[in-house]
């Protein structure tokens, strides 16, 4: 095998490690949401339950009629048949699962594909620190990084934001990685947005001016920022490509 097919062969086998494949999507329409985790939808003309997997506002992607895809269980234990986790917004796929980035951002540390954290060859997930559960901690040779990491689905003129609604427990998250580079550990807030069309990131001020004040501060205190765009389609959804971070102020009162 020549070095070229070589390179296309680690290539592909990366490209099939680091997508996460949707099982069979069930068609259907977006009718209303029901509260925080439940919504009918429409499916082969008559409305359904489904749980929804994110607690975020979706504002601008949840409106009547909106087009979205499904996973079917055949558990009869679940209070839905389906969960709700992709819908399609202004030509973009947009994936609102919002429990899919822990498991697409260890998916790809495994295979060393994010370059800020290629050393590290130890994860755990969920691991408590101070008064908080934070998503992982990684172990290896430039010592300790602790990453919390917070789904991203909306993008306004090409500028993704978080949060879309205000964020306590998300602050506090940002505050315990900033004891954590006291004590002398690394960390890492990583944004992960579930869409490919933004082109980089900004925190959403005017959704929740203090989440941005405590980003910008713990970024001034060394913790580090890092957003990824996702890839997305009706077949699968992958870690695409990091974007710049913008931490300017957009001057909330």
């Amino acid at each position: 095998m020549s070095i070229a097919h070589g390179l296309l062969a680690i290539r592909a086998a990366y490209r099939i490690i680091l997508a996460m494949e949707w099982p069979r999507l069930t068609p259907g329409r977006f009718v209303r949401r029901e509260n925080r985790f439940r919504v009918t939808v429409e499916v082969t003309g008559k409305p359904v339950g489904a749980h929804l997997p994110n607690s975020g506002r979706l504002t601008e992607l949840l409106t009547p009629g909106r087009r979205c895809w499904l996973i079917e269980f055949q558990d009869p234990r679940r209070k839905t048949r389906f969960d709700a986790v992709l819908v399609r917004y202004a030509g973009t796929w947009v994936s609102v699962d919002a429990r899919l980035p822990n498991k697409l951002l260890s998916e790809a540390l495994a295979t060393g594909a994010l370059g800020p954290f290629r050393r590290y060859d130890q994860v755990r997930r969920e691991v408590r620190l101070g008064d908080s559960r934070l998503d992982m901690r990684l172990a290896g040779p430039p010592g300790i990084c602790w990453i919390e990491i917070k789904s991203v689905t909306l993008v306004e003129d090409g500028v993704a934001r978080f949060p879309d609604a205000p964020t306590a427990r998300g602050a506090r998250h940002v505050r315990e990685l900033m004891g954590a580079v006291a004590a002398g550990d690394r960390a890492a807030v990583v944004f992960v947005i579930q869409r490919g069309d933004a082109r980089r990131f900004r925190p959403h001020d005017q959704a929740d001016p203090e989440f941005g004040a405590v980003l910008r501060e713990a970024s001034r205190a060394g913790v580090d920022i890092h957003a990824w765009t996702c890839r997305v389609d009706r077949q699968h959804i992958e870690i695409d490509r990091e974007i710049p971070v913008d931490l300017h102020s957009e001057g909330v009162t």
